[in-house]
């Protein structure tokens, strides 16, 4: 079957823009559909409206060769052969992802499509989403469509690299539908892989993003034993693998960001539809949700241990929901989550913030409680408690001895993911306290 080498992505978000580019870079004619004007905008400035390593150079090369260009819909605009739909999926307050976006999406795709068009789906759904929402809805405009499903599994900060590199997965009940998505994707990738059913490529995603989740779950529970045993947990897991294939537990640590915090929820609403309950996906996301709370009791109990109370400054240290790779994106921060559950164990502190990445505007709009700094040691300076929240490599490069000297004498560091706990100098190891190792406090 001939198709236009014509494709059209909807939605511009961090999903969307770096496939829309990618597409654009190895040739396709691609329009971005984003109903943010501002986003727009940005856009087809050739500035990103996220940070994302080598976007920002190939966005401007693209829209320079006029492969790609963003529009806020599809009226007046002639027909694609290939449209993708890459809409967000957020949960609701009942923690069911919402489809409300996917539906006005595929909307908008069955009012301008021509007959023969190949629909992907692309945003993550629960199983079934393709079959029993999207292609219903394709249906009504009585036009001949083919659709798959095709997740997206790349890592932030390493996008527009894995969008290369990383097999692609296609699920179509033809074999002929398989063919014309795995065709667009042989473009960016060899690799290809073909499902039976867009059900099985929907789950697929769930599950390896679920897979991770049990993972960290289970090293924050190592973690709280070491807490109770005085053990150090980043000694007992680093020791514990060294030399040794068949253990791989990861380093303890706040689980979150856009996706994590989301999909073992969608997995566990999929199973649901079959009266399934998936115990084990639901305990771990019952230990990485409340983490952010016991921890930042355990917190209150040291500083009320050492004598301090009060209207204390608080220095937090990294917002972004992770720092490796780096990223500035704020959806699912486990940060902000920490944040608020020390401001209510500590309603007269004075909060200071800081990310090495997120520009200070953007900090100061989204904490306008708090004071934002534009370095770390203004955010230190004075401070009773550092907590460093996310993993960025700025936060290891730096020597705790510096963070202390300009704290006041007695205050502690409190380190989500153990960037000294092997280094410390003996002269601070009381000071110092991290996840899974509070042994140096009772043992100092």
């Amino acid at each position: 079957m001939h198709r236009s080498e014509k494709v059209c992505v909807i939605g511009l978000g961090y999903v969307g823009l770096t496939l829309a580019v990618a597409l654009a870079k190895v040739g396709y004619q691609v329009i971005g559909i984003e109903k943010n004007q501002a986003i727009v905008n940005l856009t087809n400035d050739g500035t990103p409206h996220f940070a994302e390593t080598g976007l920002s150079a190939l966005l401007s090369q693209v829209i320079n060769s006029q492969n790609f260009f963003a529009v806020q819909d599809l009226k007046d605009h002639k027909p694609c052969g290939t449209y993708i739909i890459t809409v967000g999926t957020p949960l609701n307050q009942n923690g069911i992802a919402r489809l409300d976006m996917i539906e006005a999406a595929t909307r908008q795709v069955a009012d301008a499509m021509p007959d023969e068009a190949l629909i992907i789906l692309r945003s993550t759904v629960k199983i079934g989403t393709t079959r029993n929402v999207v292609s219903p809805i394709l249906n009504e405009s009585g036009k001949k469509f083919e659709i798959a499903m095709c997740p997206e599994r790349t890592l932030e900060g390493n996008a527009m690299k894995e969008l290369h590199e990383l097999p692609q997965i296609v699920g179509a009940d033809s074999e002929c539908t398989r063919l014309s998505a795995a065709k667009i994707f042989h473009k960016l990738t060899s690799s290809v892989i073909q499902v039976q059913g867009p059900e099985a490529a929907e789950a697929i995603k769930l599950i390896d993003n679920t897979y991770r989740d049990v993972q960290f779950a289970f090293s924050n529970e190592v973690a709280r034993l070491c807490d109770a045993f005085n053990l150090n947990a980043f000694e007992i897991i680093s020791a514990g693998k060294l030399g040794y294939s068949r253990t791989n537990v990861p380093l303890p640590g706040p689980v979150g960001g856009p996706c994590l915090e989301k999909d073992p929820h969608i997995l566990l609403e999929s199973a649901e539809t079959k009266d399934i309950d998936l115990e084990i996906t639901r305990a771990s996301r019952l230990v990485n949700e409340r983490l952010p709370s016991e921890t930042a009791k355990t917190i209150k109990k040291e500083l009320m241990n050492r004598g301090i109370e009060g209207q204390l400054k608080i220095a937090i240290l990294g917002m972004a929901f992770k720092g490796v790779p780096e990223t500035d994106d704020l959806r699912g921060s486990m940060s902000t989550k920490i944040l608020e559950e020390l401001r209510s164990l500590f309603p007269r502190a004075n909060f200071m913030i800081f990310d090495p990445i997120i520009d200070v505007i953007t900090l100061r709009d989204y904490f306008s409680n708090d004071l934002v700094c534009d370095n770390i040691w203004d955010a230190v300076r004075g401070s009773s408690l550092v907590v460093i929240a996310n993993n960025h490599p700025k936060f290891r490069s730096i020597p705790p001895n510096a963070i202390f000297q300009l704290m006041q004498p007695n205050g502690i560091i409190y380190d989500y993911w153990n960037h000294h706990s092997n280094s410390i100098d003996r002269a601070f190891s009381n000071r110092y306290l991290a996840l899974g190792s509070l042994w140096r406090n009772e043992n100092a």
